[in-house]
Parts: structure tokens; C-alpha cells; sequence
């Protein structure tokens, strides 16, 4: 097989086994792959970005590879690590440096001429918010469970007599680690209202009504690309606590979620979006959230191979015409 070109570049950290299974196929199609974390830069990574008026231009090199930064086919945004500051500078320096790295290099691999990206981080960022997720999925004609964000005790027990049973989610997966530095996870809780104590004025907390759920549907989008998964088993609200008990069936898309979740991505300006909804008893889809960077890989290969290739294609090749 010939293919050859430009690269494509893999922005992600070491430990992704989701990106090595696109990686794996890119090369089992000859396409030349790129892979860097910016947070080995600037220990492992030497950046020159040039600009003028021909467009951006110049050299990033890894430890294995070097890249012409005017000649990328695509980029795919993974789960990079944060830029880290040389150990040799004081805390407000190496915060500094930190950032001058963040807006320096993140910057000129957000601006790569010609590159398709599969996501654009900007656009990851944008549609990583909650609130803002919850208003793009009602617009786009999902079913939406009655939702509050509050810091407020005494209206999130009222919320909560009102609509439960209730579930408490996280508005993001920030790492959280335990005082010996092993990693936690804050988990879909059920939630009544004798629970909801003062502490919650410290911060923002989500709370929603939670669905009559017969089983729960991941669908992972790669463009026009839809595939779901129905996921049965879990005893409790959060299936990830389950991963042993669960099992998994492909199932069509309703043309109604199909056509909204067009339009979400669309909404978003994304190319791959990971969707969650609960399947009601009535075989309604009620809309949860979506993942702009969702994992995948997880899922028994009959699964994971379409959405490898439908990844590979559009990296190889970009968006279709």
C-alpha cells in the first residue's frame, strides 16, 4: 500500500490507548504519524514557529521526529499532559514560563495551515462546559432532563423534592487525587435532599433529574460516521463503575437523534463528539451530555474497529467534500 505525504500529527499523551489504535492504523496504511505531548516541552520538544506574510512555517522536533510545521495533513487532538516548568525555575517564573508555553506552543499547533482537525482544541474547550452543552442539546431538539446548576443548598433541596430522584454530576473530570497521589474519581451519585448540606455554597454543583432508565446508549460520532451502543448491566446510576458486568449491542439511531446530533457538532464546530443518553422504558432517548474527546477504545473489537477506521479516514483523508 502506498500513501506517504504529509504527516498527521498525534497530540496526546504516552499512556492513550485510544490513540494507539488509530496510530496502529495509520500506519498500517503508510501514513506518516507524528506523535507529541506538550508536556514534554521544552525538556524533549525544540519549537521554531515562523510567521510572515506567506502564513506560519518553521520546525517542531521531538526526540524521534522532526515536523515541517506548514506541511500537516491533520491533527489529532487527543489527552495531552500540561506544560510543566523547568525544575531550575523559582515558582513565579516557572509560572510564567508555563504559560508563555501554553500560549507559544499551543498556539501555533492550534494555527497549522491547511490541517484538518479531528477535534480543534478550541472547539473542545468551548464544548466542554456544561451549562453551555445543556443549551446546544435542547436547541437541537434532544430530550433534556430537568437540570440545576446552583451553589445555593436551599434551592438545589428544593430542586431535588421537586424532580426526584435526583443525581448529583461533576460539571467536569478534573483530576483529583487522594494524599498519596493516587487518582479518584468523582462518580454519578443519587442524591435526596436531607444530603444537600450547606457545603454547597462553596462551589457550582450540577443536579439532575434522574431518567427511568432501562439501559444506557453510548453513541460516538465521527463526522456523519454514528454509531451507538446500547450498554446493560450496570446496577447503579453510573455504568463506568461497572465495566465487568456490562454488556454491549449496537443499535440503530432514531433520524430524529441522528439529525440532532448533526447538528450539535455542527453546533460546536467538532468532528468526533462521544454522546450519553438514558433509554427509557418507553424506548425514548433522553439526552446526558456530550464528550468532545470521548474514549472509545474500551469496546469489544466489532466496535472499536469501524471507529478506528472511520478515524484513520478522516485524518487521512480530512472532511468529506
Amino acid at each position: 500500500m502506498t500513501a506517504g505525504g504529509p504527516p498527521v500529527l498525534v497530540v496526546t499523551r504516552l499512556d492513550d490507548a485510544t490513540a494507539d489504535e488509530v496510530i496502529v492504523e495509520l500506519n498500517r496504511r503508510r501514513v506518516p504519524v507524528v506523535r507529541l505531548d506538550p508536556g514534554d516541552f521544552p525538556r524533549e520538544v525544540s519549537l521554531s514557529g515562523t510567521f510572515d506574510g506567506s502564513g506560519p512555517g518553521g520546525t517542531l522536533a521531538t526526540a524521534s521526529r522532526s515536523l515541517d510545521l506548514g506541511n500537516v495533513r491533520s491533527v489529532y487532538w487527543r489527552r495531552p499532559t500540561p506544560s510543566t516548568a523547568d525544575l531550575a525555575l523559582d515558582g513565579q517564573t516557572g509560572r510564567w514560563a508555563v504559560e508563555e508555553a501554553r500560549y507559544g506552543l499551543g498556539g501555533i499547533l492550534a494555527a497549522l495551515p491547511g490541517a484538518h482537525y479531528l477535534n480543534h482544541p478550541w472547539r473542545n474547550r468551548d464544548a466542554e462546559y456544561k451549562p453551555a452543552q445543556l443549551a446546544a442539546a435542547a436547541h437541537c431538539g434532544f430530550t433534556v432532563p430537568a437540570t440545576l446548576i446552583t451553589n445555593d443548598p436551599a434551592r438545589a433541596r428544593a430542586f431535588a423534592a421537586e424532580h426526584g430522584p435526583v443525581v448529583y454530576k461533576p460539571l467536569r473530570e478534573t483530576e483529583y487525587t487522594d494524599g498519596a497521589g493516587r487518582a479518584l474519581t468523582v462518580w454519578i451519585e443519587d442524591v435526596t435532599p436531607d444530603q444537600i448540606g450547606n457545603r454547597l455554597r462553596h462551589t457550582a454543583h450540577l443536579f439532575q433529574r434522574r431518567v427511568d432508565k432501562s439501559a444506557d446508549v453510548r453513541l460516538t460520532a465521527v463526522g456523519d460516521y454514528l454509531t451507538a451502543v446500547r450498554i446493560d448491566g450496570s446496577p447503579g446510576v453510573d455504568w463506568r463503575r461497572h465495566y465487568d458486568r456490562l454488556t454491549y449491542t449496537t443499535v440503530p439511531v432514531p433520524p430524529a437523534v441522528a439529525k440532532g446530533v448533526r447538528a450539535y457538532l455542527d453546533a460546536f464546530g467538532l468532528s468526533f463528539g462521544a454522546f450519553d443518553f438514558g433509554l427509557d422504558r418507553d424506548g425514548r432517548w433522553h439526552w446526558y451530555e456530550c464528550n468532545p474527546n470521548g474514549q472509545w477504545a474500551w469496546f469489544p473489537d466489532r466496535i472499536t474497529t469501524p471507529l478506528t477506521h472511520a478515524i484513520a479516514d478522516r485524518l487521512q483523508h480530512g472532511a468529506p467534500a
